[in-house]
């Protein structure tokens, strides 16, 4: 289904989230601009260090202090029932009072995160069956009982070995590839439209991280849902999604489908991401690329475009004093380039 078929979700209009700090101001997320489907999974990619998980933070409204959104606007398309029909709410998330009633009723009910790594995110000192019971009794009126076997029944949706055993276990006592589950359990138990995925398979072998891989797309098409996937491992981004946006220093600086993404690239940092990627068949010796220079220090971003110090097609007198526009240079696929606006 293309994205024209399917009723908006989500939308970020130049997202700013700054963090003030005594050393300076670092722009984490500096302009980002992108919208989320229904249905639709989508892929955000760049290096460390280039605003990817504090979008999805903002998105949540759970920014650690001293950091704060300064500017822009997330529009929620809400679905709720009316008189037996459906109506869309809208609802400017930047708006709400992170810490209030309504951003609570839609954080881990309707848009759901799974955390880079599960020990730091799941409580120590309770079961599992505890933490996810809690997130389903926050946020639907049911019984202890009904709570628990709900618990049960996602951590069997999730392929967890012997739910109704592993539901009384610590997170210590469970193994990576298991913690990670239990997250997923968690974000999924009040069936969220939207799932955001933070480098879910980071910390995990190559075949436990098949299998969640796997179990996501399964769960995604019971469910419905959308996935917002966060990772730089492009070969995640080729297996899962259908359309990409690249950020480099908080900004979105490509969006496309994942086809064109890899087949017919347009900034010149996206190409160099993919020319940096391992291939079977390239001779032993033959070196492997490198992006010269590292992400500039987000105290000091460099004049103009961002990307022009590490750039090989940048333009003297023009990349490194202006920033510049985001365009469309063909339907469906923007680009964030000075090459583009000759």
């Amino acid at each position: 289904m293309s994205n024209q078929d399917r009723p908006l979700l989500l939308e970020v209009h130049n997202l700013k989230t700054y963090f003030f700090l005594d050393e300076g101001t670092v722009r984490a997320v500096d302009g980002a601009d992108f919208s989320v489907f229904r249905g639709q999974t989508l892929g955000v990619v760049g290096e460390s260090g280039c605003g990817k998980s504090v979008t999805a933070r903002s998105i949540l409204r759970i920014v650690p202090p001293p950091g704060r959104i300064v500017e822009g606007s997330i529009i929620y398309h809400r679905l709720s029932s009316d008189n037996g029909g459906s109506t869309t709410e809208s609802i400017d998330l930047t708006a709400l009072n992170p810490k209030g009633r309504r951003i609570r009723q839609i954080r881990g009910a309707e848009i759901s995160m799974v955390f880079q790594e599960p020990m730091t995110s799941l409580s120590p000192v309770h079961t599992i069956g505890n933490q996810i019971m809690e997130a389903i009794t926050l946020h639907q009126n049911v019984s202890k009982e009904e709570a628990r076997q709900l618990t049960i029944d996602i951590l069997d949706r999730v392929g967890m070995p012997q739910p109704h055993r592993t539901i009384d276990r610590y997170p210590h006592q469970l193994s990576g590839g298991m913690r990670q589950r239990a997250m997923i359990a968690m974000a999924l138990s009040c069936r969220p439209s939207l799932l955001i995925a933070d480098e879910p398979t980071t910390a995990l072998d190559v075949t436990t991280e098949a299998q969640i891989l796997q179990l996501m797309r399964d769960l995604q098409r019971e469910f419905g849902m959308a996935i917002m996937f966060i990772t730089h491992n492009l070969g995640v981004i080729a297996q899962m999604t259908e359309d990409v946006i690249v950020m480099y220093l908080g900004k979105v600086v490509e969006a496309t489908d994942v086809d064109t993404l890899f087949y017919n690239p347009k900034h010149p940092y996206t190409q160099a991401l993919l020319r940096s990627i391992p291939r079977l068949g390239r001779k032993s010796r033959q070196r492997l690329h490198a992006i010269p220079g590292t992400v500039p220090d987000p105290y000091a971003i460099p004049k103009g475009c961002p990307f022009h110090p590490r750039c090989d097609q940048a333009i003297p007198g023009l990349c490194d004093q202006l920033d510049p526009p985001y365009v469309e240079v063909e339907p469906g696929h923007s680009v964030r380039c000075h090459l583009y606006t000759q």
